[in-house]
């Protein structure tokens, strides 16, 4: 319990700094071995060349022996304090037999690469290189990031685009701009050209998140040039996820988070650091932490809106089968954090998905659906009825059924429809005529001898009539 109360009183008192950086990792560096052809830096017997159609601004950091050096056209080299070029007469012993090195072209190096940068949530963690995790979009700078180029290093990067990006700020050499006036200056300059190039520009001095709860990147405009970046690896998970903001589907676990207006992002990545990440068995774990608009759905197939939510996407380093099992039991102690402790940090609730096919919402899964069942019948009737009355439908009329009285009616049609069956002949009633000639049967008699009483009704048969029989 103390513990608890530590952890919560450290999320309190820090500070909201929604901001991040994120600084570029090529650079045009002479000392950088990895810009030259051979894979390593010139030395004292080997001859320099430059590619004479490109541009290129290259940082020398010290000083350098060389034969000889062949320079572009359109070019600069930036000297820091004490570095140059000296060429040589005699071999440099330590240098071998001497070649030819060429300076790689860094045309290709695109802003919207998301594998050309790395993030941070601080300066000083930039400069410790503790960098963050972060999805594909969110990886290249957002619109609300300071964006940082290393202070002694050169570089060269296509910042092409549909528009113009926008950034909060950007430091060139050590030097930070924060107005789009300033910025457009250093632009227009010989360096500036020569460092960004493109179809379109960098626009800075917007302002920081001061969202609270987080903001969202929004780099969902440039997700094609993002992606187009990225090579995808093949998954043997069960079911791969497809996280918001991510170029490739992974194995992992994703955690949906639900949060009200007292919800503080940082704090969140903060508690999930030190409760989770810091752990021995996560510390393996690579988490990042997004604001995204999600789009609802009613019944899971009618769009009506978004809503924004908090995205946390757990990966682990596990391959084949293994891969995202770890992942997987994060995600569940995460959500179970969330039912214990969310509405003291301003989560209302949490549920994960995760490519094992497993979920937090599995046991009511099938309750929701005989809900959503009904609630689709029930619109449905709804809605016919109301067409019905506007006119817009219309109901097909049955078929008219005979009634029982016309059938009744009919001396030739039976109840079931067919023929009226008569039976058989009853001479004595039916057809009188065919019987001897009786005196009195059909007559008055007959008739006279009919009496009712209160019991029934009683009739004297003339044929067992007891004065005829003893007659």
């Amino acid at each position: 319990m103390a513990l608890r109360h530590s952890v919560l009183l450290f999320l309190y008192i820090l500070p909201f700094t929604n901001a991040l950086y994120k600084q570029w990792i090529p650079d045009t560096n002479f000392d950088n071995a990895t810009n030259w052809d051979k894979g390593s830096v010139p030395c004292g017997n080997d001859q320099v060349v430059f590619l004479a159609q490109r541009k290129v601004s290259v940082y020398v950091e010290t000083a350098h022996t060389i034969t000889g050096m062949s320079l572009p056209v359109d070019g600069e080299l930036i000297l820091a304090s004490g570095a140059g070029f000296t060429v040589r007469e005699g071999g440099d012993p330590g240098c071998g037999s001497g070649v030819t090195a060429h300076f790689k072209d860094p045309e290709s190096q695109k802003w919207f690469d998301p594998l050309l940068w790395v993030t941070a949530t601080t300066i000083d963690d930039l400069h410790r290189g503790t960098y963050q995790f972060s999805v594909h979009e969110e990886s290249v700078p957002c619109q609300y990031d300071d964006v940082v180029f290393r202070e002694t290093t050169s570089f060269r990067v296509d910042v092409s685009s549909d528009h113009d990006v926008p950034v909060k700020s950007v430091s060139v050499l050590g030097k930070k701009f924060t107005s789009s006036s300033e910025f457009s200056q250093y632009l227009s300059s010989s360096s500036g050209k020569l460092q960004f190039h493109g179809s379109s520009s960098l626009k800075v001095g917007g302002s920081g998140c001061d969202d609270i709860t987080g903001c969202i990147c929004d780099n969902s405009g440039n997700r094609d040039r993002i992606c187009s970046n990225v090579k995808c690896d093949s998954l043997e998970c069960k079911k791969p996820l497809n996280p918001v903001g991510h170029c490739c589907n992974v194995c992992g676990a994703v955690v949906n988070v639900q949060f009200s207006p007292s919800f503080n992002f940082e704090s969140y990545r903060q508690r999930l650091q030190h409760l989770f990440l810091s752990q021995h068995k996560y510390e393996s774990i690579q988490m990042a932490l997004s604001k995204v608009s999600k789009e609802q759905r009613l019944l899971r197939v009618i769009p009506f809106g978004a809503t924004q939510e908090i995205q946390v996407l757990l990966l682990d380093q596990k391959t084949g089968q293994e891969a995202g099992k770890l992942a997987e039991a994060l995600a569940r102690d995460v959500v179970q954090d969330v039912h214990n402790h969310g509405l003291n940090i301003g989560i209302t609730s949490a549920e994960f998905q995760a490519s094992s096919g497993a979920s937090s919402s599995e046991a009511a899964g099938n309750s929701a659906g005989v809900v959503l069942g009904s609630l689709l019948g029930v619109g449905l009737i709804a809605a016919v009825v109301v067409l019905y009355r506007r006119g817009i439908v219309k109901i097909p009329r049955m078929p008219r059924i005979p009634s029982l009285s016309k059938w009744k009616n009919s001396s030739e049609i039976g109840e079931l429809g067919g023929p009226l069956d008569h039976g058989f002949d009853n001479p004595m009633f039916d057809k009188p005529t065919m019987m001897p000639e009786e005196p009195g049967l059909y007559g008055t008699e007959m008739i006279n001898s009919i009496t009712l009483t209160q019991s029934g009704v009683h009739f004297v048969n003339p044929v067992y009539d007891e004065t005829d029989f003893h007659a």
